[in-house]
Order: C-alpha cells, then structure tokens, then sequence
C-alpha cells in the first residue's frame, strides 16, 4: 500500500500548539485545507475574529493567520464534520498533571486524549491517519490504537503516529519556519512506515528532508519527555549554583558565561532566574518520575524528581531573600512584582514564578501590585485563586491590584520585584520609579536584565540573582 497524499488535515485542540502548528502548515501548504477544531466556542471565535484578537499571544502568529485564514485555514466547532472530511488528523489536546486519582501530582491525566480518540472512532467512516501531537507518556499510542480498533466501522484502519511538537513560546513561530527538527514516529510495519511518510511529505514542503528524523513510536514519545527534562535539568543546574555564588561572591553571569564556553556544554540555557515554568517542563518531568516508579525505577525517579525539586526552591529562595532583605518583614509593604507570565513573548502564565512569589508575599501579609504587558487582569485574578483555593477572591483583591503600566505598578511601593524578562522592564525609567517609591527603594532582578550598578547610582539597594547582596 502506498502513503496516502494528504489533502485535508483535521486538528483536534485549538491551543498553543495546535493553534500555531497547523496555521503554520496551512501557510506553508496551500494545496492541503487545514481545519482546526475545538469545542470551546468563545476560543474559535477569538481565532476567527475580524481583527486578529488571537486567544494565544505569539509573535508572528496573526500574520500567519491573515495570510492563511479563510483560504487554506479553517478554525471551527464543528469537530465530526472535520474528522470525517480529514485524511490525516492531529490530536492536539491538553494532557494536565492528573489533580487525583492514581499517579495524582505526577501522572498526565489523558481524559481529552481518549475523548478525542473515541470522537474519531465514533464519527469516521474512512481509513485516517491519527497522530498524537499532545504531550503524552510512553506508550499512549497503544491505548489509541486499541480504542480506535475497538470501536472502528467495517473498512475503515486507523495508522496512529507520534509527532511531538518541540517549540519555545514566545519563538513558536520561527520555531515552526526553521526547526531543529521534526519528529515522526510510527510503528515500524510496511502500514506504519507508509503513514510516517504521508506525514513527512506534508513537513517536506518547507522543511529539509534531513531535518526530519523517522523513529519508532515509542522513541518518539519518551524523546519528548527527555528533551524537556533534558533542559529543565539544565536550568535548574545553574540556579542551584546561583545559590553557591550568593554565598561565596561569585557572579553567576561569569560562571555560566565561562562554563558556556565548553564546546561540549555550549551556552544556552544557562541564565539563572527564578525558576522555570511553562506547560511542559515541570509535568514532562512529574510524567518521567511516575513513569520510572511504574517501571520499579526508583532511583531514576528520585533523580528526576530532583529537577522540580530544585525549581521550587529557588522560588522560595527568592521570595525569602525578599523579606530577608526588607529587614525580615513586608507585613503591610507594597511590592511592585513586574511580570506574570512565565516568560517573555508570551501571555502563558502555567506553573508561572510568579504566582508563587505572590502567594509567599500574600502569606506575608504584604500589599502586591502586578503588571504583565500580556496576560489579562481575568487570567491574573483566575491564577491566583487556584494558587489559593481557601482564600476568597475578595480577600485576595484586597491584597493585590493588577497595575495597568510598569511605572503605576512601582509608585508608593518599598520594593519592585522583576519576575518576568519583558523587554520593556529593560527600557523602565528608572529614575521615574525611584522618584514614586517609599525609601530606601529595593529592587530584586530574577531574570539578571538590569544594570544592577546604574540603578544603585540612581539610589536603589538592588539584590540580583546569583550575586551576593553585598557586591560592590
């Protein structure tokens, strides 16, 4: 059997990476119609709205879609109508850290992955190709497999496939144009490989053929899982000898420019902060910890377990060196925390440093002000009840207001906290910010962007990741 050309895509989950992944191929594939679905109504309409008010924040992603949409891009609710039109359909939807149940805190809960998997089985009357675009655990592919062939219609075969996505936010969209590479894995029958090639032809449009590495599907799916742990253990590697510089008077910035240096180590990934966080790492990293203590992989599980471990530490390192350092009190102080998404370039505040500086600083009893130039005042306010389910939300508003610029945020405020690396925190007047603030006026850089030496000239006592308090 030949690999089918595939003319009509279905994707399944209208997030940051189905989003972004199949408008991309839509652009990239004039030939080929691409259909995103989603059952959240209000999520198709901000997709489909005249002005390009996109439900994700991602540079170069409108201009995407301007180009796409209403030609080659479709965004719909409409799911049944989608998957039976489809030849190839990509399953792209949330895979939460479990909140209950077996493997509770560690485990990915796959309820919207078998949904959708049984969606497709209900609703095609024809041969698909299925591919999981989700992050799932070793092996899931087996459990779609064995719910598609279950409940499957006479004539119809299912050929399921991994193609994990690899993106950065805030770089998804020139990751899309130019990745490093793209991963197909397929189970290593002749049907198998035929579908893996149907796939890779729809890639080989725009990217080189070399760049497009065919596994097995079980490789696929732990490769995942260990590139991501691969560089949260890096992360959370240099913030842990950030802590050993606070001590000693070194200056992480050096250390890790040096160690960079190394051919075999190279450069990225070494900027010290706060901590990671983001939809992937930390629950790729809880799923390979369950993974290996269902394997009987103790030791693997607990060396895993490490890397998140060493993440929150460093949150609460920091929110202590806060009130450490405001005479170990910040009862009734204002502090300005600048920054609630998980990173710059992007309004995704999942597992975000910042919450949980907040909630240290709320449990302090101290008056916070937060501004992000992305995420939303309801998204904000939705964060931190989850971060607090016990404290009523008017209590929570009662401590912390959501400032509508930097310099509004920092005005009466004993301290500014940067918890997210926007370019425009760089750009701050800072003798603006010394001028509104209570004395003496503190500033803790968790992201290493400022002049620490230029803010002291203006006035300020500034603290700094991975320097010791008292650097010269």
């Amino acid at each position: 059997m030949a690999p089918v050309k595939v003319t009509k895509i279905c994707c399944i989950g209208a997030g940051y990476v189905g989003g972004p992944t199949c408008a991309v191929i839509a652009l990239k594939c004039p030939h080929i119609t691409v259909t995103i679905v989603d059952l959240n109504q209000a999520r198709v309409d901000a997709w489909n709205s005249p002005d390009f008010a996109l439900p994700i924040y991602e540079p170069g992603l409108v201009d995407v879609v301007r180009q796409a949409r209403g030609r080659n891009l479709f965004f719909s609710t409409n799911v049944d109508k989608a998957i039976e039109e489809a030849d190839l359909i990509f399953v792209s939807v949330n895979t939460p850290t479990k909140k209950s149940g077996v493997g509770a805190g560690f485990a990915a809960d796959l309820n919207y992955v078998e949904l959708a998997t049984r969606r497709i089985a209900t609703v095609a009357s024809s041969s698909k190709i299925v591919v999981e675009k989700s992050t799932v655990p070793c092996r899931t592919a087996e459990s779609m497999r064995t719910i598609l062939e279950a409940n499957s219609k006479p004539g119809c075969r299912f050929d399921i496939l991994s193609n994990p996505e690899f993106l950065a936010e805030g770089t998804a969209i020139s990751d899309l144009f130019k990745p490093d590479r793209v991963l197909i894995g397929s189970l290593q029958t002749q049907e198998g490989k035929d579908a893996c090639e149907s796939l890779k032809q729809v890639y080989a449009n725009w990217v080189p053929e070399d760049r497009i590495l065919t596994v097995g599907l079980w490789s696929s799916e732990l490769s995942k899982l260990a590139a991501n742990a691969m560089l949260a253990q890096r992360i959370s590697s240099i913030n842990a000898l950030s802590a050993i510089c606070e001590a000693t008077g070194a200056n992480i910035d050096e250390v890790a420019h040096a160690i960079g240096y190394d051919s075999r180590i190279g450069p990225k990934f070494l900027k010290a902060s706060v901590g990671f966080g983001g939809s992937c790492f930390q629950k790729d990293i809880l799923n390979l910890v369950y993974l290996s203590e269902s394997l009987h992989l103790p030791e693997v599980a607990a060396y895993w377990r490490q890397v998140v471990e060493m993440n929150e530490h460093q949150k609460r390192r920091f929110s202590k060196r806060v009130v450490d350092t405001l005479f170990n009190t910040i009862t009734g102080k204002r502090i300005a925390v600048l920054g609630f998404a998980f990173k710059a370039d992007t309004g995704d505040t999942r597992e975000s440093a910042a919450i949980t500086l907040i909630k240290d600083f709320q449990s302090e009893k101290a008056l916070v002000n937060v501004y992000d130039p992305q995420v939303s005042e309801e998204q904000i306010w939705l964060d931190l009840q989850e971060a607090s389910p016990l404290v009523p939300l008017d209590a929570i508003k009662k401590q912390v207001t959501v400032s509508k610029s930097a310099l509004e945020a920092c005005k009466n405020a004993e301290a500014v906290v940067i918890a997210t690396e926007w370019k425009e925190f760089k750009e701050i007047d800072w003798e603006a910010v010394y001028a509104g603030m209570n004395k003496p006026a503190f500033v803790f850089d968790g992201r290493l962007i400022i002049d620490a030496e230029k803010l002291r000239k203006i006035g300020f006592t500034v603290t700094t990741i991975g320097r010791p308090s008292a650097i010269l």
